[in-house]
């Protein structure tokens, strides 16, 4: 049996992307163990050192998360990179990996397992974010700054010194490409929900408090700046007479609630735009379950029009139909008849399309049957499949997958 490590800088059960590759391949075959941050204490004080989830054995590293400053980051980036560059050493004694899969950000920690690389061990470097593009939207730089170049020159020394990228949509593999990654040392893994999730959810009773004849638009993730969820507000506020009985939900921490709720109370809006905090991802698919249309009005920038997000693909797999910022990533995948495009930073043509979905219930349907059929080519399940085949080729498995046990053999697509 072959043996893979992820490395992430992230608590392992709260990264869904890392989990579904971890899981693909404990289905498969392999042995898999994790390198990730330490969970905080559970509710019996106990703090998870090591343990088990779905097949993975997760290692973990006392690292909180207590970002906000560059010097935070630094300071993060730095103690957990020689932390994996200590600990996959000693590990790669006893397991013998055959590949380790580094996750970013950051990009350089692809260096930090370079005596397993000596050892035999493949590495992939999984770029889940572009990090020049995400330095310039978190803190607005300009692309010609000093510490933008130095981070492009970081991340072309990490991809070259990886065995293989994983990038995350098309347009991200095609500007890792001007920057000199080949696509033939590329594949892209999309961001998309394992739909395995979902399957069951109306088996148990939706746990929102969904009233009559009410037009539910929601929303669900992290509230940050970026996804744009005042610029929700301020439509829903622009919309709301010519939609009676429509309601905005929002789902999800994060530091912009006050800020949100408060907007909500200054446009009149109380009753009618609903936070409802951190909902349990297990109760997430009853919730969408519930609401009429998804909305998704990110802010776009350098970073920001390359983005993917997963959330996307859930309310389609829940049919239900979005609108969307028109960003360059999704349009890419995705035309004019299966998603309601609306201008990013614009609460007026936010407002124009939640009209418009509102009024037609026969145009929500087709939009939601043709992003259905638009999200097939991408559908978690052809992205695993890839996945696995990428790892057989890279490791000299290709063809001799480990059987089921009923002894069926596992077979594979050709990875793209």
């Amino acid at each position: 049996m072959k043996s893979v490590c992820f490395v992430v800088q992230n608590v392992y059960d709260s990264d869904p992307r890392v989990r579904r590759k971890a899981e693909a391949l404990v289905a498969a075959g392999y042995s898999v163990d994790v390198l990730a941050l330490r969970p905080s204490r559970s509710g019996q004080g106990k703090v998870k050192k090591r343990y088990s989830l779905n097949g993975v054995n997760v290692y973990t590293i006392p690292l909180g998360k207590k970002r906000g400053s560059q010097g935070r980051y630094f300071f993060e980036y730095i103690v957990f990179f020689f932390s994996v560059f200590f600990r996959t050493p000693l590990l790669m004694l006893r397991r013998r990996y055959a590949m380790i899969d580094v996750n970013s950000l950051p990009d350089i920690l692809i260096l930090a397992p370079v005596v397993a690389r000596w050892m035999g061990a493949k590495l992939v470097l999984d770029m889940h974010e572009i990090t020049p593009e995400f330095y310039m939207s978190k803190y607005r730089v300009e692309e010609n700054s000093w510490k933008v170049r130095s981070l492009k020159l970081l991340e072309k020394m990490s991809f070259n010194f990886a065995d293989h990228v994983i990038t995350i949509n098309q347009p991200c593999r095609d500007l890792f490409a001007g920057r000199g990654l080949p696509h033939s040392r590329s594949t892209v893994i999309m961001n998309t929900v394992d739909e395995g999730r979902f399957t069951s959810w109306r088996s148990s009773a939706a746990p929102c408090p969904r009233h009559g004849e009410s037009f539910i638009i929601m929303y669900h993730g992290t509230l940050s700046r970026i996804y744009g969820l005042d610029i929700a507000i301020e439509a829903f506020a622009l919309a709301h007479q010519e939609m009676p009985g429509a309601e905005l939900w929002i789902l999800g921490p994060g530091s912009e609630k006050g800020q949100l709720t408060d907007l909500a109370q200054a446009r009149g809006l109380s009753s009618k735009v609903k936070l409802y905090g951190w909902v349990p991802s297990a109760e997430i698919p009853a919730w969408l379950g519930q609401c009429d249309i998804g909305i998704l009005p990110i802010r776009r920038d350098a970073f920001l029009d390359l983005a993917f997000p997963n959330k996307l693909s859930e309310y389609i797999v829940m049919g239900k139909a979005v609108i969307v910022s028109r960003l360059k990533a999704i349009q890419h995948y995705f035309t004019e008849d299966a998603l309601a495009f609306c201008q990013p930073n614009d609460p007026v043509d936010l407002s124009r399309q939640m009209v418009r979905l509102y009024r037609d219930p026969q145009l929500r349907a087709r939009l939601a049957l043709r992003a259905t059929e638009e999200l097939a080519p991408i559908r978690w399940d052809v992205m695993k499949q890839r996945y696995l085949t990428l790892i057989d080729n890279l490791i000299g498995t290709a063809g001799r997958r480990a059987t089921d046990k009923s002894g069926t053999a596992h077979t594979t697509a050709v990875a793209q």
